[in-house]
């Protein structure tokens, strides 16, 4: 898929393995790809973003919040002012909306994506129409948390064919049984689960 949110040559640092060494590069990249696509599942979001604008159609409903100063409706995250275009109708038939603001305020400045649009003095719609958006959907930028996340997880992941059924055996430690979850994988992503998710 290509949108893995760490890349080879550093999880090859990460795991001691020679830049050169390049015998082992199918499994690490299934490793931090794999990893990649858990981190999506598990925080109901994805962290790269769409290279052009795309168009995703919304049913308002449960979707919008009374806001003293207007509808807030939530939309997936958007990662990119440009290209954005925000249409409310049905069918064939869809009309642009102007006079809405981004929400949270400044989020793109802070590296975080736009998550709703809200609609001063005024209403996303009737309860048969579709708001539709075309927009650069994902993050600005992968954060670092999440990066970080994805090498651990990768290392983790690519390490599993030496520790059949979730036991590892050390010398030292004598046997043991690896834990379902990292704890510090969870750690860097917790922040970023959206409710409802993880």
């Amino acid at each position: 898929m290509a949108n893995e949110y760490g890349d080879l040559p550093t999880l090859k640092e990460k795991l001691g393995i020679e830049a050169a060494d390049d015998t082992r590069d199918s499994l690490l990249n299934k490793a931090l790809a794999a990893a990649s696509r858990s981190i999506d599942k598990t925080c109901g979001r994805r962290f790269w973003l769409d290279p052009v604008a795309v168009q995703r159609t919304f049913n308002p409903r449960g979707r919008v919040v009374r806001e003293c100063d207007g509808d807030l409706f939530l939309v997936d995250d958007i990662g990119s002012i440009t290209g954005l275009i925000v249409e409310t109708g049905s069918g064939a038939s869809f009309t642009a909306v102007i006079g809405y603001e981004t929400s949270p305020d400044n989020a793109l400045l802070d590296g975080k994506p736009i998550t709703g649009l809200l609609l001063v003095n005024g209403i996303w719609g009737t309860s048969t129409s579709r708001v539709r958006i075309t927009a650069r959907f994902g993050w600005p930028a992968v954060p670092d948390d999440i990066g970080e996340a994805a090498l651990i997880q990768a290392s983790r992941l690519y390490k599993r064919k030496d520790s059949p059924e979730g036991v590892m055996g050390s010398a030292e430690w004598g046997v043991v049984r690896l834990s379902r979850r990292d704890p510090d994988v969870w750690a860097l992503i917790e922040p970023f689960i959206l409710p409802g998710f993880g």
